[in-house]
């Protein structure tokens, strides 16, 4: 699968037959089964993923090139550049295949072609296939494997011309990277994941930037010094052309508010270039200006905003993009923050812009202690007054009592649970999964 020397699976998507004596199972019982993968946690390496891409089919389907594959790796900013890709792609008329993670509010959102998500019958034929496949395997596909070989079996069967993939989880380890590129393209690199990735700036940009290959472009974003460093020295070890993108976009709107966006969209087009994909003036304008990408400082009405920001990097964004929008008008701050993230970098990068923060419990095993959270806001630098809540509703409600706008953050997940909650969708047993 690597054209550019290396060993790598071999697929084309064509389908395993399932067992004739196989019983029919639902959406539910699909989504059931991938969910029960979790119990085999996180396990980096690409041994099983190219196995499974392997035995999904017999022949040279991703040799022979039929799409191009843009792969997206760094700390913050990959969703949205992905989705500026896409949008972009679409507005030229290309056929695409978007893969992002996690979803928001349904499994479906992770793959979808021309904007589209994936059907419930689809995820259920696929999975069908999958979980046949690898009934007896051992070391069994974790979930993020099968999710993505779900992906790209979804993405052959519908033909698409581009392939935009973000990974999951660092880069050089992640099961994306099983999956030969045209460009590799590295968002800014921050501290995240680092039980995964490592403890150092350096150490972590080496995972990230383990998805640059021999020969393939690399398009980066402005990083700090110790990134740079390894990102440069990576690119040229495989003798790859390298470009920083480091002029902000500024031809024409972007329908996702924050200067920082102006910058991902520069590494978004830069990107296109550099795989040698065509795309006009009108159609980076036209798909730029019509990005729907939930949860990136998404205004949910008038005084509602609903952001994803999981690490201190992405806080301190959304601080400055909040500044930006509403200048010295300080927010209610309606907070959860997964547990093993840095609780107290968030709280620090989120105080100076709050009035009140209200910590409701949610449904997320992995959430942090709401009087976990309140202890840190009582003894950081500015300190602000907290409210500890039994619900999201409670929150709302507090938060709405309140004059000051209202800011929703902390995780991805939480901003999916909020979502779900206001739309008045039922709380699907898919929705508590990572």
């Amino acid at each position: 699968m690597n054209r550019a020397g290396g060993s790598r699976a071999k697929w084309t998507g064509k389908p395993v037959r399932a067992g004739a004596c196989d019983a029919a199972i639902n959406y539910r019982d699909a989504l059931s089964w991938l969910y029960s993968l979790q119990r085999f946690g996180i396990k980096l390496g690409l041994e099983n993923i190219e196995r499974l891409l392997e035995e999904l089919s017999n022949s040279d389907l991703l040799q022979a090139a039929p799409w191009k594959v843009i792969h997206v790796a760094g700390t913050n900013g990959k969703g949205s550049v992905c989705a500026m890709i896409d949008s972009i792609c679409r507005a030229q008329g290309y056929r695409t295949g978007l893969f992002t993670s996690p979803h928001l509010v349904t499994f479906r959102e992770r793959i979808r072609v021309n904007g589209d998500m994936i059907s419930e019958e689809a995820v259920v034929d696929d999975l069908t296939t999958i979980r046949n496949l690898v009934a007896n395997w051992d070391p069994h596909p974790t979930f993020f494997e099968v999710v993505t070989a779900l992906a790209l079996k979804h993405f052959s069967n519908t033909k698409v011309e581009i392939v935009i993939l973000e990974t999951g989880l660092g880069g050089r380890l992640d099961a994306t990277n099983a999956i030969q590129s045209d460009v590799s393209v590295i968002t800014p690199i921050d501290f995240d994941h680092e039980k995964w990735l490592g403890k150092t700036l350096s150490e972590i940009a080496a995972e990230k930037a383990g998805i640059i290959k021999p020969g393939v472009p690399v398009v980066s974003a402005s990083q700090r010094s110790e990134a740079e460093e390894v990102i440069r020295g990576r690119a040229a070890k495989c003798g790859a052309p390298m470009e920083f993108a480091t002029n902000p976009y500024d031809k024409a709107p972007i329908a996702l508010a924050g200067s920082h966006q102006r910058e991902n969209a520069a590494l978004a087009i830069g990107a296109l270039h550099a795989a040698k994909i065509d795309v006009d003036d009108s159609a980076i304008a036209r798909g730029l200006a019509s990005i729907d990408w939930p949860a990136r400082f998404q205004r949910w009405d008038q005084r509602t905003i609903i952001d994803g920001a999981h690490n201190p990097a992405a806080a301190s964004t959304l601080a400055e993009t909040w500044r930006e929008m509403f200048g010295t008008q300080r927010a209610t701050l309606v907070l959860a923050i997964l547990s093993d993230k840095n609780l107290h970098g968030i709280c620090e990068a989120l105080a100076p812009i709050s009035e009140l923060v209200l910590l409701p419990k949610i449904r997320s095993e992995r959430a942090a202690d709401p009087v976990m959270l309140a202890q840190i806001f009582s003894t950081i630098t500015s300190p602000v007054p907290y409210s500890i809540t039994s619900s999201i509703d409670e929150a709302l409600a507090l938060a709405r009592a309140k004059p000051n706008p209202i800011l929703i953050t902390g995780s991805l997940h939480f901003a999916g649970e909020v979502l779900a909650h206001l739309r008045g969708e039922p709380a699907a047993f898919e929705e508590c999964a990572q």
